[in-house]
């Protein structure tokens, strides 16, 4: 879920009833922004403060893809588009986006012998792969890779992560190899087909 999660967002607004009862997917993305904005809240309480039983957040991938749908502009980097996440089953997942080839490919020189140089336009990416997440900490496994459809090698999925995921604080973007810190005072992730559990 890819900025780390993308669940540590600034608080959005909340759409009117009405209108929500209409529209499954506002309706999806009203009920996962609900969700974002109660974990924002329990993460920046002084931990005195918070309760001894940990915190449980279920969601579906239905909310979590309307949450991009609706909001994916203020969530999600230039150059990504339309991103989906799917959990396939228990610790397995898969996540899709158009990624813009030419601003994080010829973002430096290449030789004209490099094949990325030769990559360009908006393209479709998938990832699959397994995630753990527990004690505070998460690690991503990388299983299978496609760009346009073909497969692509685990160091050009890298380059474009490092580029689309690199941030003041962390220059050199995601490193798919490392395991990272979960956010917002998260401890584990209990995932399912369809679904996972936030434990905070």
């Amino acid at each position: 879920m890819t900025r780390h999660l993308l669940l540590t967002c600034a608080l959005l607004a909340v759409g009117a009833a009405g209108s929500l009862a209409q529209d499954p997917l506002r309706a999806d993305a009203a009920s996962m922004q609900k969700k974002v904005a109660a974990m924002t809240l329990r993460a920046n309480k002084p931990a005195s403060s918070k309760t001894v039983a940990p915190l449980r957040t279920s969601f579906t991938d239905n909310e979590v893809n309307a949450y991009f749908k609706v909001h994916g502009k203020e969530l999600v980097p230039d150059g990504v588009l339309d991103p989906q996440i799917v959990i396939v089953d228990v610790g397995r997942v898969r996540a899709r986006a158009i990624v813009d080839l030419d601003a994080a490919l010829k973002s430096k020189e290449r030789s004209w012998l490099d094949p990325l140089a030769w990559l360009s336009g908006k393209v479709e990416i998938i990832a699959a792969g397994t995630l753990r997440a527990v004690n505070g900490k998460g690690v991503f496994g990388l299983e299978s890779a496609t760009l346009g459809g073909v497969a692509i090698p685990k160091s050009l999925l890298q380059e474009l992560v490092s580029y689309y995921s690199k941030t003041p604080d962390h220059p050199r973007g995601f490193d798919l190899d490392s395991p990272f810190d979960l956010p917002a005072s998260i401890q584990a992730i209990e995932t399912k087909r369809g679904g996972a559990t936030i434990i905070q």
